[in-house]
């Protein structure tokens, strides 16, 4: 004799669908893709110099100043001057220890006006400068 009630014997079969889940991981990779395309994406021409020895890679804490050919400063993408850097990287909040400041500057732009970008940076309490160079 079978004791097991009727309900138990009704075997209901369940179907999970998946097709949706994947379609929603599909739809956020394509988003993540193209979203971290434009991180790095310069928005500034700046001619860097050559070395032979380059190995510097820019990381999202790290602070990029940039040096056109006719000496302009770039910050954020904004204009600056010497000056103004200075008073810039003093109010910054990131731990000033860890943070880079790279300096990429034109290949013809004055030693002086790096010198000066650099000074700025030590007087804001930044240790770690970088130039930024392309390889040869």
């Amino acid at each position: 004799m079978d004791f097991t009630p009727e309900r138990a014997r009704r075997r209901i079969d369940v179907i999970v669908d998946v097709t949706p889940l994947i379609d929603v991981v599909f739809q956020l990779l394509i988003f993540f893709m193209v979203t971290t395309t434009f991180v790095n994406s310069p928005g500034l021409e700046v001619e860097l110099p050559k070395a032979a020895h380059s190995d510097t890679q820019i990381e999202a804490t790290d602070l990029v100043v940039s040096v056109t050919d006719n000496g302009d400063i770039v910050y954020k993408h904004k204009r600056v001057s010497v000056d103004e850097l200075e008073a810039l990287f003093e109010s910054e909040t990131a731990d000033k220890r860890s943070t880079t400041v790279i300096i990429q500057a034109d290949e013809i732009v004055q030693h002086g006006l790096v010198v000066k970008i650099m000074d700025a940076a030590k007087a804001a309490g930044f240790s770690k400068l970088a130039i930024a160079t392309r390889q040869e």
